[in-house]
């Protein structure tokens, strides 16, 4: 098992998932979470704002299968609107639907995600759809086209490791996207597997939504990726309200702020919450430079943080000591 599989692996763990609520953020993920409440979340959004940075709050959640725990996700983010509204946060709301029930009933779900849309839109507040594995793509789509047609406010994620990838962006050129890789194990009937043909459908995807979509969200922490990005658009004369570069939390702070600088529209992914290990660990997964960044960040502030696969390392062995007993 190389160390993706490793890490993606335990982000789906449901019973790690469970028992790090009880660590709170102490095993390096307070670098890369805002807080566990709305009140540290808003503090950080607006430190963001500050620098001229936007930001796209994620109440982060997972394994819901309870109608309950769907409602108090459901009432978290409709609490964050209002939370974004009263401060006058340059924010918008990323979510799952799997959070809000769409392992549940799909009906139930809908209502859930409706009523969070329609709040919104009052607020003239955007909601992205997050995308999960493959399992929930077709679903999560078809919420989306139901929403629409009453709702302008929302927009969703495209994988470029999906072979699908291409025929959706086609789909929803007109919706505002963000563009990732993606984060989840997926089998090589659906799914790319070789990063360099991930890579290459990744720029084509952003090329392709520059030129013909509304507003694309170009989500990487890749020089190199962005550095394309800068020359592209500048030989196709694409405006600069056109597209954002998104990071996440925690990461290349000094690259978001340059950029913010530099003129380019800037959006840092902003999570928060108790229910943060498969988040942690998936940001593990996607890229082997993201363990050596945390790591740099926290050993740089001296901290006794344990990250990358020491948190990982540390939450399994505490929990297998404990079974043995």
């Amino acid at each position: 098992m190389n160390l993706k599989d490793f890490f993606i692996g335990m982000s789906q763990n449901q019973f790690l998932n469970t028992t790090a609520k009880k660590y709170g953020l102490k095993l390096g993920a307070q670098s890369v979470v805002a807080g566990t409440n709305i009140q540290d979340m808003i503090q950080s959004v607006k430190e963001l704002n500050n620098n001229g940075i936007s930001a796209t709050i994620d109440n982060l959640g997972e394994f819901v299968l309870e109608e309950s725990e769907a409602l108090n996700a459901k009432n978290q983010i409709l609490e964050v609107i209002e939370a974004i509204h009263t401060n006058n946060a340059d924010a918008h709301i990323s979510l799952k639907p799997t959070q809000l029930g769409l392992d549940i009933d799909y009906e139930f779900c809908k209502q859930n995600l409706k009523e969070i849309v329609s709040k919104a839109k009052e607020y003239d507040i955007f909601i992205n759809f997050d995308m999960e594995d493959y399992g929930h793509l077709k679903p999560s789509f078809d919420l989306i086209d139901e929403l629409s047609v009453e709702f302008d406010n929302i927009g969703t994620v495209i994988q470029a490791y999906f072979y699908d990838s291409v025929k959706n962006i086609e789909k929803y050129k007109d919706y505002r996207l963000r563009i990732v890789k993606g984060a989840y194990k997926e089998p090589e009937s659906v799914a790319f597997q070789d990063k360099k043909d991930i890579d290459n459908n990744f720029l084509k995807l952003i090329e392709y939504h520059l030129l013909s979509g509304k507003f694309t969200s170009i989500a990487t922490h890749d020089h190199r990726v962005i550095n394309h990005v800068k020359e592209f658009v500048k030989e196709n004369n694409v405006s600069l309200d056109k597209f954002e570069f998104q990071m996440l939390y925690g990461f290349r702070k000094d690259m978001q702020l340059e950029l913010a600088k530099e003129g380019y529209n800037f959006c840092t992914y902003v999570p928060f919450g108790d229910d943060w290990y498969g988040y942690y660990m998936r940001r593990l997964a996607e890229r082997p430079q993201n363990i050596n960044l945390m790591v740099k960040q926290v050993f740089n502030k001296r901290t006794n943080t344990v990250l990358g696969v020491a948190a990982g390392a540390f939450v399994l062995g505490r929990l297998t000591k404990k079974r043995k007993k």
